[in-house]
């Protein structure tokens, strides 16, 4: 059964974090000051990330170049998937699929609870004044990108680099739950 994203208001302000990669750079929330962020909450072992990481890359590797920062951030127990969700196990992930941006490793889980995080892949946009703009999925097929007829997170990333207002509706991500310390899976 999947997870829906749960709702978190728009113009909710970005979480403060600071959170060392799965590769070892240090990243704060600081450090993106003045410009707009896409952050994904991600993994190693989830069908649902696995299906669109292709789309989701090459998103990225299109809206970086244009000013929008992009963070993974890793937060599920690792030591139920170890094999796909360790920090070693995603570093080496960046590397074979060539990531654009930095996975961070959340490794108390509390940064994906300040932003209300609930399963991957689920992504997080903020403009430059780092106030959330869209909440969501990336489109309207996870499985198939040969079926997608919507792709709201293109959509908002275009509308949000034109100055227009957030698009609605929004629709909330479905994926894997974060696998909760304490959870059996």
């Amino acid at each position: 059964m999947p997870t829906y994203g749960s709702e978190v208001a728009l113009s909710t302000p970005l979480p403060t974090f600071e959170l060392v990669s799965v590769c070892g750079e240090v990243v704060r929330s600081q450090d993106l000051a003045g410009q707009p962020v896409v952050v994904v909450f991600t993994c190693g072992h989830c069908p649902y990330v696995q299906a669109v990481e292709g789309r989701m890359l090459a998103l990225a590797r299109e809206f970086i170049p244009k000013g929008i920062r992009w963070i993974g951030i890793a937060a599920n127990d690792p030591s139920l998937y170890p094999d796909e969700d360790s920090p070693e196990a995603l570093c080496r992930r960046v590397h074979e699929k060539g990531y654009p941006f930095p996975i961070l490793f959340d490794e108390t889980q509390e940064v994906a609870k300040r932003f209300g995080a609930v399963c991957t892949p689920e992504f997080f946009v903020y403009d430059a004044q780092h106030r959330l703009y869209y909440h969501g999925r990336l489109d309207d097929n996870w499985k198939d990108p040969a079926a997608v007829t919507r792709r709201e997170l293109r959509e908002a990333l275009e509308a949000l680099l034109a100055g227009q207002p957030a698009p609605q509706p929004q629709y909330p991500a479905m994926g894997c739950s974060i696998k909760w310390k304490g959870s059996l899976a």
